[in-house]
């Protein structure tokens, strides 16, 4: 292959990479799974960054004249046993779980992007040691890793459980990225790169990485979903964040032991609100997976 024939291979690749984004754009943009699930996920996103301007009270506000009062027109979500109001206790929670979600899921994607690029490419015994670590790693539950982790560091914070569980999540879609990655480095358009002696880095940043972004943007939205059950649950068993923050796992764990005394809604509307966020989550990783054929 000369470097004429490399460089034209690379131009039609550039191309062909071109259309296939807009028609992808254009599917997502109609698919109804996906509105629906973007819109949801909008709502909470509003939520997250406009949420002290609508909550009609402060987080720790307590009114003690109107303790654990049931849904009315002026508490519309009621109160819980300390007499605050549980729609500005969701309403204000939902930036700390957005934030949280979403930092431990970039941070596990972009470390396990880094982890499929380097075994997939250059594979043999650094690949193989590698993914036999990974697999180690993948058969044990994400939710005992992070308490493991979390007790072993003895801290309990938002900043810890987005670094542990960005950890957990490495494996997996370090997994996925390499499994990509390893079809993508036998085609032309890379050994037209190599022909041209592109360096390294060049090859898998601006080469393969464009190529394998449909499985990554797929994964990010799945591990998304997984990561805000993630940090509710350790919220509700204590390793999450501290006592008395309005996390939404925290308000459950705060109040459900009132269910039984008919005392529902500081309970049932933080979970109601945290399946609502993974519902939205979801159907835009199916109307992904069914878009980009994965």
């Amino acid at each position: 292959m000369s470097e004429s024939n490399a460089s034209t291979i690379a131009e039609k690749s550039n191309l062909e990479r071109k259309i296939i984004r807009q028609e992808r754009l254009s599917l997502i943009a109609k698919d109804k799974t996906f509105i629906v699930g973007a819109s949801i996920l909008g709502f909470w996103l509003i939520l997250a960054i406009f949420g002290n301007f609508i909550a009609p009270h402060g987080a720790s506000d307590q009114d003690f004249e109107f303790v654990s009062v049931s849904p009315q027109w002026k508490f519309w979500f009621g109160t819980d046993a300390n007499g605050q109001d549980v729609l500005s206790r969701v309403i204000l929670g939902t930036r700390l779980i957005v934030v949280m979600a979403f930092s431990a899921t970039a941070l596990g994607t972009v470390l396990g992007t880094a982890l499929g690029l380097a075994t997939g490419y250059f594979k043999g015994k650094f690949d193989m040691i590698v993914m036999r670590l990974v697999e180690a790693i993948s058969a044990i539950p994400v939710l005992i890793i992070a308490l493991l982790a979390i007790a072993a560091l003895e801290g309990r914070s938002p900043t810890l459980t987005v670094i542990v569980i960005g950890f957990v999540f490495t494996p997996n879609i370090g997994r996925t990225v390499r499994a990509a990655v390893l079809g993508e480095s036998e085609l032309e358009y890379v050994a037209a790169a190599r022909l041209r002696t592109e360096r390294t880095r060049h090859i898998l940043f601006r080469e393969i990485l464009p190529n394998v972004l449909p499985p990554i943007i797929v994964e990010f939205t799945v591990r998304l979903g997984y990561a805000i059950f993630a940090i509710a649950t350790l919220s509700f068993l204590g390793a999450g964040v501290e006592y008395g923050s309005p996390n939404w796992g925290s308000q459950i764990a705060e109040n459900w032991g009132n269910i039984y005394s008919d005392i529902w809604w500081p309970t049932a509307f933080p979970a109601l609100a945290i399946a609502s966020l993974a519902v939205s989550v979801n159907l835009i990783s199916d109307s992904l997976l069914e878009i980009f054929e994965l």
